[in-house]
């Protein structure tokens, strides 16, 4: 066996692997890697970000967009502090990638030398990974190297996606041993469990005593890329689709079966489908609060009068929130190509059994579109928040990777934007991390670098990481990110106006001398890190800009001046107890 370093070991597997980038910051705790990383640089390609919370962004939103993890190189000590919230975002979303974390060497455990965390462990900083990784493993010694990366490598994407961490002492990666690279691992081959014959004809027998079905589909399904098989079954039988963010895409949002997102901030099509739904057909979703109206019967579901078909690939998802008639572990994907097949003999399951609940719903398509359609042309300034959505669909191509931050921006999004392709809309939906599509906008164009990439994003997002745009002109990435400038933290303003009478603390930008809404000149600090930068105060101005960022293909800011007071028609409901819910401003809850 060939004498090999640590660092050797990790570079060359991840050669072997076809890991085509690092995304990672140097630091005195992984200088020992970055010799070997040169070596192969031709294969392995390392982006360095200004911020460790970036990289962790950019390699979820490169594996949301590819499918394929990449791995993130960070330090010791505070540089793989900084990836905490990545990770969290990341596990939250079933989003892969593989965090190398470096501590200090092994000589010096329990020492407390230069950035060691000791107080209750030696080398404890994997202690500190724990809850927001599938697994965290520390390889001690350079033997111990290939079965941790092959195991590392297995756990990411085997069963449901997830983040892992290598914590590895400084001293292994120069450290040398007799070692053979591990054997390929399951990257290339993706498990794929069926449900059984029963739990198919069990399926099959809710579908034929159900009149009003429902589809519910999750990001379990953007996974398993079932998009072209969920619609397929939805055309079939002629079943509207509700999708949560991470699902969109799956079945094109222009299709007259997607109803879109459901819940307080959803559309009333889907929440109405929801209370009325005799039977909810669910794909890789976990029904969390603002998907579900905070679990308040008749706001989106209604269950238990509603029959639940539950299909997840995690056993730990069936029943959290609410128990199913018939639950399956299974891969979305090959669950409903099962399906579709046992169609063929049950000629009594068609399209023409649901016709009349499908005019139904084809009913409250067009009240929601009466009430909501005429505000996309609304001529504003500042904007008006329904026609920069709107300017956005018509200007964008079809294969643009849209990439949405935290911030009332994204409730906007959630509400009306039609995605038209599966991978192509990012959202950090179970944690809600600012600075995700900020930062994740880099990740998604190295995925997919003849697409077009924009992160839609709040002013108070983008500025806490303004550093994307030095990563941008270095590495020539034309992302466009596009400032929701409403001059506030928006989403927790309207929050506190609508909870406590009007009042708010805390949420707006001022300027401390003059009392006036405040916020950087977004344009020209674009303008001074190299990329380009314009600001639309006017709404005949969206489009040109827009259109002038496509066609220079460069990193640049468009600086939108967004009315701070339109909010989102809410539909559904959401709580924080022990503060009373509100009720919805368009339609009414309907408990069976």
């Amino acid at each position: 066996m060939p004498l090999m370093k640590g660092g050797e070991v990790i570079a060359q597997t991840l050669v072997q692997e076809k890991v085509p980038y690092v995304f990672g910051i140097c630091g005195h705790g992984n200088v020992g890697i970055l010799d070997a990383l040169y070596d192969v640089r031709d294969k392995l390609q390392l982006i360095s970000p200004r911020h460790e919370q970036c990289a962790g962004h950019m390699a979820d939103a490169y594996y949301r967009v590819k499918h394929r993890p990449v791995v993130t190189l960070t330090s010791t000590g505070p540089g793989s502090a900084n990836l905490v919230m990545s990770l969290a975002t990341a596990l939250s979303d079933s989003s892969a990638f593989m965090a190398i974390t470096a501590n200090v060497p092994t000589s010096q455990h329990n020492r407390a030398p230069f950035q060691e965390l000791y107080k209750h462990n030696q080398a404890d900083f994997a202690q500190v990974l724990r809850p927001v990784v599938k697994r965290s493993f520390q390889p001690t010694r350079v033997d111990m190297l290939p079965l941790a990366l092959r195991q590392g490598l297995d756990t990411m994407v085997t069963g449901r996606p997830g983040p892992v961490n290598l914590d590895i002492p400084y001293n292994v990666f120069q450290e040398e041993a007799d070692v053979e690279l591990p054997a390929a691992s399951q990257l290339d081959r993706p498990h794929r469990p069926g449900a059984s014959d029963a739990d198919i004809a069990a399926a099959l027998d809710l579908l034929a005593a159900a009149q009003q079905p429902a589809l519910f589909i999750g990001h379990g399904a953007t996974l398993s890329e079932a998009g072209p098989e969920i619609t397929e079954l939805a055309q079939r039988l002629g079943i509207p689709v509700i999708t949560s963010p991470n699902g969109m895409g799956c079945i094109a949002g222009t299709d007259p079966l997607a109803l879109g997102f459901i819940g307080r901030n959803g559309a009333y099509p889907a929440n109405q489908a929801g209370r009325f739904a005799d039977l909810v057909i669910t794909l890789g979703t976990r029904f969390d609060d603002r998907s579900s109206s905070s679990w308040q019967p008749g706001y989106s579901w209604n269950f238990p009068k509603s029959q639940l078909l539950h299909v997840d690939i995690d056993p730990q998802e069936l029943g959290r929130n609410y128990p199913p008639t018939l639950g399956i572990i299974a891969d979305v994907k090959t669950f409903t190509r099962q399906l579709l097949n046992a169609l063929d003999a049950r000629p009594a399951i068609s399209a023409q059994r649901y016709a009349p609940w499908g005019e139904q719903v084809r009913g409250w398509q067009v009240e929601w579109e009466a009430f909501v359609r005429p505000h996309f042309e609304d001529s504003t300034s500042p904007l008006r928040p329904e026609f920069v959505v709107g300017t956005l669909q018509k200007l964008l191509p079809g294969d643009v990777i849209l990439a949405l931050d935290s911030g009332v921006h994204h409730n906007w999004f959630m509400q009306f934007w039609q995605a038209k392709r599966s991978q192509s809309m990012l959202n950090s939906w179970g944690y809600s991390s600012m600075g995700f599509g900020v930062c994740g906008a880099l990740g998604a164009q190295l995925a997919a670098p003849d697409r077009p990439v924009v992160a839609v994003v709040g002013d108070g997002g983008f500025t806490m990481a303004p550093y994307v745009l030095c990563t941008a002109v270095e590495y020539n990435l034309p992302v466009i990110w596009v400032v929701w400038n409403n001059f506030a933290w928006g989403a927790i303003r309207d929050l506190q106006y609508g909870l406590f009478d009007g009042r708010e603390i805390g949420t707006a930008f001022y300027n401390g001398q003059t009392g006036a809404p405040y916020n950087p000149d977004f344009a020209a600090w674009a303008r001074a890190c190299g990329a380009d930068g314009m600001t639309v105060k006017r709404p005949q101005d969206l489009a040109a800009a827009i259109e002038l960022a496509l066609k220079n293909k460069r990193p640049c800011v468009i600086d939108v001046h967004v009315d701070a007071d339109v909010r989102p028609p809410s539909t559904g409901t959401w709580q924080l107890p022990p503060i009373p819910y509100k009720e919805p401003i368009f339609g009414k809850a309907h408990v069976a």
